[in-house]
């Protein structure tokens, strides 16, 4: 096999075909913000003139009115936050000290899914609105049961979906409410970065986090960014962890959808399916999370994401249309990729195990090495594998700023076959199986405020 195939292969299709777009859309916001400038400075010389000479009737340009969509422009004020938690007392306290300095702390609604620690007494003692389930009804229900029994919908112009775990950056509502002034748009996705605190954690952590933090980067900047510019709305994700949905929409949407292990992907499924509006996307609309630093609790989250959008697949069942295409193709790399990590490790051994039975004078398992070396090589796995993969990590190590991300980079490619196993093992239990969507949170690690020196042996949990 060529090595260009199976750059493709690890590169992706998608990433090429949607990061050319992005490329389009940078080039066009550019074009745009210059253009507004160049604006801004000729309405300033024009005023400067005009006390010399009659007014000309020519109308004044403004950022605001080139900029937004009828209506008025939606305020802090018109969010609702509705917040999930269950066992989050290691998190909850900053998560809600954070939201509360964009928002009035009145708007802030907590949903505690019959957590057994000190959840409910933090986030009452925070000032927000607080409920408590009867029972473990899971994070979709715990959601749906705050939206109407505080009537969110009813009261607030848009609701802001938000973790536990998960704290805003300082301009998160500059840069996505004006993104809801187009009508059009019905759901602004938040850009996740991983809260990147490596003295906290063990080599194996940091690297399992910085993998986490590279697929963010890659599929937010090569994907979302391409699929959500103008009228395009492409994308598959409206990531539950820090996203905005206008009322109107949400109230047509079935957010506890039952069967589901989670609810994000039936969420933006269901906005499309029901044509709703538009999914919108800034990179600049970051918001924090804390992703798991342990291999174990790494595999049950992403096997509950990977279980989440073949579920979600299962009950939205194919349809024509642009979102559908795009979908099918993201959903085509997504297996032959798939397929690619998990027999790399054994093409691997069986080149390798040839080699070196070949040096020591075994030749009985040369024939098996060379049957495999005729489709593909060592020099094609370097070259189409290895080389492009550890080319990204170093991309995504430039635009991050984390230059740890080179050599933790090397381990990546294990977390990638992992990634491989995880989506092909979930995807015959979305049909032989109906998820209650309860949920158990991953390992928390306490905040450590900003400028805290943390010496770097601590041991995360």
């Amino acid at each position: 096999m060529s090595p260009w195939v199976l750059a493709v292969l690890v590169i992706g299709v998608n990433f090429v075909l949607w990061g050319g777009v992005g490329l389009l859309r940078f080039a066009d916001e550019l074009a745009a913000r210059v253009r507004g400038r160049f604006r801004q400075w000729r309405g300033r010389g024009g005023r400067r003139r005009a006390r010399h000479r009659a007014p000309s009737g020519r109308r004044s340009f403004s950022m605001h009115n080139a900029d937004v969509g009828p209506g008025r422009r939606l305020t802090a004020a018109d969010i609702a936050v509705l917040m999930a938690a269950h066992d989050e007392e290691l998190v909850i306290e900053h998560s809600l000290a954070a939201i509360s300095e964009l928002v009035p702390a009145e708007n802030v609604h907590v949903v505690s899914d019959y957590s057994t620690d000190r959840t409910v007494e933090l986030a009452r003692a925070a000032g927000v609105h607080v409920l408590q389930t009867a029972t473990n009804v899971g994070k979709a229900g715990a959601l749906q049961e705050g939206v109407t029994r505080f009537a969110l919908a009813e009261r607030f112009e848009a609701v802001l979906i938000l973790d536990a775990d998960t704290q805003l950056d300082p301009r998160y509502l500059e840069v996505a409410l004006p993104l809801l002034d187009d009508p059009r748009v019905v759901a602004v996705a938040g850009c996740a970065q991983t809260r990147w605190h490596p003295g906290e954690l063990s080599l194996l952590g940091a690297m399992i986090v910085a993998h986490r933090q590279r697929i963010y980067t890659l599929t937010q900047r090569l994907l979302k960014y391409g699929q959500t510019w103008r009228g395009l709305s492409a994308t598959h994700i409206v990531p539950g962890f820090a996203s905005i949905y206008r009322s109107r929409a949400l109230e047509q949407i079935e957010v506890n959808a039952a069967g589901l292990v989670i609810e994000d992907f039936n969420m933006t499924f269901e906005v499309h399916a029901k044509k709703l509006g538009r999914v919108a996307f800034a990179p600049a609309a970051c918001a924090y999370t804390q992703d798991p630093s342990n291999y174990r609790d790494y595999v049950k989250q992403t096997s509950r994401w990977a279980l989440g959008l073949w579920q979600t697949l299962r009950r939205h069942r194919p349809r024509r249309g642009f979102f559908a295409a795009m979908l099918a193709l993201l959903i085509a790399e997504l297996l032959t990729s798939s397929v690619l990590f998990v027999l790399l490790p054994l093409v691997l051994l069986v080149l390798c195990a040839g080699e070196l039975a070949t040096s020591v004078g075994i030749d009985e398992a040369q024939p098996v090495a060379d049957l495999v070396g005729d489709h593909l090589g060592l020099t094609a796995i370097a070259l189409g594998v290895l080389l492009p993969d550890y080319l990204m990590t170093c991309a995504v190590a430039a635009l991050e700023k984390r230059p740890r991300y080179l050599y933790l980079g090397l381990f990546f490619l294990a977390m990638r076959v992992t990634d491989a196993v995880i989506a092909l093992r979930t995807l015959p239990r979305a049909w032989q199986e109906r998820s209650s969507g309860q949920w158990v949170s991953p390992t928390r690690r306490a905040i450590v405020p900003e400028g805290t020196i943390v010496p770097e042996n601590t041991m995360a949990a």
